[in-house]
């Protein structure tokens, strides 16, 4: 049985789904032609005995009712033809009353017992002058029965005939059965052949430009294989999104680090030649040196943790988003002493927490003031505010600088983009898309906006869960 269940199994494997599926529906509708025919047969069958025993039920009261207290042995019926009217005998339960004659319907044990009152009337094929009839074996008054026959070879011939017609129709549900699978397997698994054909195409040429052609109709009332090919071309735009962030932010990384690269490479071959510099320059290249490590060093970590896609969390904890403000912004104000930093926290945030990597956040906070202190011209605050309200929490930060343009807000975000006031600021356009990232981590959302009255507004709105 093992075997045989390994062969199916392998039988299966081996053929294609559109086969398997022609098959499975050729199966499923012949079984039902099968079986309707059959139903029809013993349908059919049954209501041609069932007419045939009503007219032997009627041809046995007329009998009673025109004999009614006569006692003859045989009522003379068409006994020879066997044709309605049906041949019919009175038979006595004591085989010493028979008469002299011969009964020209067989009288057996069954029918006494019927003529005494000991058996209930009866229905039963038998054969006489070479047909086969249907005899119905009845009381007929006291002590005698009453048999009634007709020939039942009309209705056998019916019976043949229906049989012979229905399997005749059974096989050409079959064939039709067979025609409609394969048409129902061809239309049903296009789509999948299409989404095939779609997904060999990329797999050879590494395009996901390609899309599966979808048929027209409304979007609420598409089949499941056209939402699965829907839900495919959804994920190839999202592929082709990733690509082609991918090859812009290797093409953007190139560009970027060309120049420091360009610089480390002048500074070194200038410390090659040292014994032909003054100390003072020496110090000074060395000091543009170590400069440029620094600035490739943090451009290189920060392309990494960008190109992760995905924020790590590894130990999450309750943090103080107060508490972390009031480091943060020291840190900034010993980083950049020439910009003072205002904060601000408001009734019920100073309590306030949220769970979190406190590394990451901070790092976070230090992009946006940083960002902030770059663009506010000398002795402008950035101010930085805290403002709790519900279950949530609103971290901005605001300076007084020249203002983000209409044109810049919707990519100030995106890796390395710097609008055209920052191209002379130092900077590599990651730290603003590195905050973003660390924001949708935690669950916030960062945006950015013009500020009233001028400059640039950046607003971390946590929500009342942590990622």
């Amino acid at each position: 049985m093992s075997g045989v269940r390994r062969l199916g199994a392998r039988w299966r494997r081996r053929r294609p789904l559109r086969t398997r599926l022609a098959l499975a529906a050729s199966a499923a509708v012949a079984l039902v032609a099968v079986g309707v025919c059959a139903a029809a047969f013993f349908v059919i069958r049954y209501e041609l005995l069932h007419q045939l025993d009503l007219s032997l039920t009627q041809s046995a009261t007329r009998v009673i009712q025109e004999n009614r207290g006569e006692g003859p042995q045989t009522i003379a019926g068409e006994c020879r033809f066997l044709s309605a009217p049906a041949c019919a005998q009175v038979v006595p339960a004591d085989p010493a009353a028979d008469p002299a004659a011969s009964y020209p319907l067989p009288v057996s044990a069954p029918v006494r017992e019927v003529a005494a009152g000991a058996r209930a009337p009866y229905f039963s094929n038998v054969t006489r002058f070479g047909q086969s009839l249907r005899m119905l074996t009845t009381p007929f008054g006291e002590g005698r029965a009453l048999q009634v026959a007709l020939r039942a070879d009309p209705v056998e011939k019916g019976v043949r005939q229906a049989a012979v017609l229905l399997a005749a129709v059974g096989g050409a549900g079959v064939l039709l059965a067979g025609a409609l699978g394969y048409a129902v397997s061809r239309t049903g698994l296009a789509p999948v052949a299409r989404l095939t054909s779609t997904a060999e195409r990329i797999a050879a040429t590494r395009d996901p430009r390609h899309r599966i052609e979808l048929p027209p109709g409304p979007p609420g009332r598409q089949d499941e294989v056209t939402r699965l090919a829907a839900s495919f071309n959804t994920m190839l735009g999202e592929l082709e999104q990733s690509v082609s962030a991918q090859r812009r932010l290797v093409a953007d990384a190139s560009h970027e680090l060309r120049t420091p690269l360009t610089a480390l490479r002048t500074n070194a071959e200038l410390l090659a030649r040292a014994d032909r510099l003054t100390p003072a320059q020496r110090e000074r290249a060395s000091g543009a040196l170590g400069r440029q490590i620094r600035e490739v060093t943090g451009l290189v970590n920060d392309l990494i943790e960008l190109a992760r896609d995905e924020e790590p969390l590894p130990l999450l904890e309750e943090v103080r988003i107060a508490e972390l403000a009031h480091q943060t912004v020291a840190m900034a104000r010993t980083h950049w002493p020439r910009v003072p930093f205002e904060l601000e926290i408001g009734p019920g945030a100073a309590e306030a927490a949220r769970p979190g990597v406190p590394a990451r956040l901070a790092r976070l906070l230090t992009n946006l003031l940083d960002n902030a202190a770059k663009f506010s011209p000398p002795d402008a605050p950035v101010e930085v505010g805290l403002t709790a309200y519900g279950d949530g929490l609103e971290l901005t930060v605001r300076d007084h600088g020249p203002g983000i343009a209409a044109e810049d807000l919707p990519y100030v975000f995106d890796r390395f983009y710097r609008a055209e006031a920052a191209r002379a600021l130092p900077g590599s356009g990651l730290g603003l898309a590195m905050a973003r990232q660390i924001a949708r981590a935690h669950g916030a959302e960062l945006t950015a906006s013009a500020a009233p009255g001028g400059g640039a507004l950046f607003t971390v709105v946590f929500g009342g869960e942590g990622p």
